[in-house]
C-alpha cells in the first residue's frame, strides 16, 4: 500500500476511530442507566430496539443525501446528529424520548459508517481493499474495546458526563475528515437482493445472518443488564463486554480460515451448538469472575463469527454477477435481526427471571442447529470456493469491501460446476457500487463553498492524486 494512499485512508480510518470509541460504551451506558431508574427489561429492550431500526432505515436511504452533499459535509452532518442526540440523553431521562433519539442516533450512526466504508472503498482498486478492510476492522474493534473500557472511568463522575463525553468524541471526528485533502469519491445508490430471491439463493446464508442478528444485539443491549443484575459495578461490567469484543477480534479470523477448510455447514452447526452450550454454561457457572470472563471471550468469538461465516457460506453459492448485491441483501437480513432480538428476549426475561438472556441465545442457538443440520441434509454444501474474508461492514455500499477478486473467481469456478442461471436470472455480469458515473447517466453537481454560485469554476483535485481516485468522465463532479 503506498504512503500516499495510506494518507488518504488514515483521516477517515482515524474519525471512525474516535466516534466509535463512544459509541462502544454507549449502548453498554442506556441500558444501564433505565435499568438503575427502575424500568422494565421490556422497556430497556424497546429502548435498545429503536438503534437497530435507525441502523436499517440509514442503510437504506442515506446514501442518497450523500449523493446529494457529498462525503465531508455528510459525515460533519451525521456526527454532529450523533452528538446532539447523546447530549439531550444526558440532560433527562424518559424512555419514549430515549426511544426516538436512539433511532435517530442509529441513522446518523450508519450515515457515519456509508461515508467511511464508501471513502475506503473508492481509495484503491480490488488489490488494496483486502488491506483497507483490515485496517477498518482494527479500528472497529479497537475503539469497541477502549470504549467498555472507559466505561468505568466515566463512573466516578455526574450522571451527565458519560454522554458529554461521547458527544464530545462523536464532535472531536469531524476533525480528520475536515482536514484531509478536498477531494472525495462518488458513489451510485446501491439495490441489494429482495428476500426471496436470497432465500432461493442461500438459505443458509439468510437465517444464519439473522441468527447472528439476534444474538448479537442482545449481547450488546441486554447482556449489561444481566450482569448489572448480577452484582457487578459499572467499571466491571464494562471489562466483562471488552472482554466480549476482544474475543471477537481475536476468535473470527481463526475461525473462518477454519471454514476454508471445511464444510461451512458443519462450521455452522458448530457455532450455534458452541452458543447454545455457552448461553447454558453460563447459567450453571458459579460466580467467578476469571471463569464468567472466559465463557464471555469463547462466546464473544462465536456469536460474531456467525455472520461473516454465513455470507462466506452464502459467496460460495452466489454467481459472479450478484455477490455485491447479495452481502448487501444479508446484511438488511441481520438487520432485521437486530431488531426484534430485544423486543423478542426481553419479554422471556420478565418471566423467567434475569438469566431469560442466556435461554433465549441457547434457543437461537438450538434452532440455528436444527435448521443447519436439515439444510446440509437436503442440500450439502458446495466446497469453499474463497477465503474467508473477516468483515463487519454496516452499510450496503460497504459491503462491496468484503467481496474480493478471490470470491469473484471463486463465484465463475462454481458457475461451471453448478447451473446457477436460475438463482438470480436478471444478474448477467458483476455491476460496481461505487466508481466513477456511466457517461451516459447524469449526476447531480455539488460544492463545498456556499459561496460558490452556479457559475463558479470547479476545483480539479490535486497533482498526485490520480492514482488513489478512480478516474471520472469528462464533466462528472469532483466533490470537495
Amino acid at each position: 500500500m503506498s504512503r500516499q494512499l495510506l494518507s488518504m485512508a488514515l483521516a477517515p480510518l482515524l474519525g471512525l476511530f474516535i466516534l466509535c470509541i463512544g459509541n462502544g460504551f454507549l449502548a453498554t451506558l442506556i441500558t444501564l442507566r433505565l435499568d438503575a431508574a427502575g424500568e422494565s427489561a421490556v422497556v430497556i429492550g424497546w429502548v435498545s430496539s429503536a438503534y437497530f431500526i435507525g441502523l436499517a432505515l440509514g442503510a437504506l436511504f442515506n446514501d442518497r443525501l450523500l449523493l446529494r452533499i457529498g462525503h465531508i459535509r455528510a459525515y460533519g452532518c451525521f456526527a454532529s446528529l450523533v452528538a446532539v442526540t447523546v447530549l439531550l440523553q444526558g440532560l433527562w431521562l424518559d424512555p419514549v424520548g430515549w426511544f426516538v433519539l436512539r433511532l435517530i442516533g442509529g441513522w446518523a450512526t450508519v450515515g457515519v459508517y456509508l461515508v467511511i466504508e464508501s471513502w475506503l472503498l473508492a481509495s484503491g482498486d480490488s488489490r488494496v481493499r483486502g488491506r483497507l478492510l483490515a485496517m477498518y476492522m482494527i479500528a472497529l474493534y479497537a475503539a469497541g474495546v477502549l470504549g467498555q473500557l472507559l466505561l468505568g472511568a466515566t463512573e466516578v463522575m455526574s450522571d451527565a458526563a458519560p454522554f458529554m463525553v461521547v458527544g464530545m468524541l462523536a464532535s472531536l471526528s469531524v476533525l480528520p475528515m475536515a482536514m484531509i485533502p478536498r477531494v472525495s469519491p462518488l458513489i451510485e445508490h446501491a439495490e441489494p437482493l429482495s428476500p426471496l430471491r436470497l432465500i432461493t439463493l442461500t438459505p443458509t446464508g439468510v437465517m444464519g445472518c439473522f441468527g447472528s442478528g439476534l444474538v448479537v444485539a442482545a449481547v450488546y443491549s441486554l447482556l449489561p443488564l444481566y450482569l448489572q443484575r448480577s452484582g457487578l459495578g459499572v467499571a466491571q461490567i464494562g471489562q466483562m463486554m471488552a472482554v466480549v469484543v476482544l474475543g471477537a477480534m481475536l476468535l473470527q479470523y481463526p475461525i473462518g480460515r477454519w471454514s476454508d477448510k471445511h464444510d461451512r455447514q458443519l462450521v455452522l452447526i458448530i457455532i450455534g451448538a458452541c452458543t447454545a452450550g455457552l448461553s447454558l454454561a453460563l447459567l450453571l457457572v458459579p460466580g467467578n469472575p476469571w471463569l464468567v470472563a472466559g465463557l464471555l471471550f469463547l462466546l464473544g468469538g462465536g456469536v460474531f463469527s456467525l455472520y461473516p461465516v454465513a455470507v462466506s457460506h452464502a459467496a460460495d453459492r452466489a454467481p459472479a454477477g450478484a455477490l455485491v448485491r447479495m452481502s448487501q441483501g444479508l446484511l438488511l437480513i441481520n438487520a432485521v435481526g437486530s431488531m426484534v432480538s430485544p423486543p423478542l428476549i426481553t419479554p422471556v426475561m420478565a418471566v423467567v427471571g434475569d438469566g431469560g438472556l442466556f435461554w433465549s441465545m441457547g434457543a437461537v442457538g438450538l434452532g440455528l442447529v436444527g435448521f443447519f443440520v436439515w439444510r446440509r441434509s437436503v442440500r450439502p454444501a458446495p466446497l469453499p470456493m474463497a477465503p474467508f474474508v473477516a468483515t463487519q461492514t454496516q452499510t450496503l455500499v460497504g459491503a462491496e469491501l468484503a467481496v474480493t477478486d478471490e470470491q469473484r473467481q471463486g463465484a465463475v469456478e462454481h458457475e461451471h460446476l453448478e447451473d446457477l442461471s436460475e438463482a438470480v436470472p436478471d444478474v448477467a455480469v458483476a455491476e460496481p457500487v461505487v466508481g466513477p458515473p456511466p457517461a451516459d447517466e447524469a449526476h447531480i453537481v455539488y460544492y463545498d463553498d456556499d459561496a460558490a454560485g452556479p457559475d463558479a469554476p470547479r476545483e480539479q483535485p490535486q497533482a498526485g492524486v490520480g492514482d488513489a481516485w478512480p478516474a471520472r468522465e469528462e464533466g462528472a463532479a469532483i466533490t470537495r
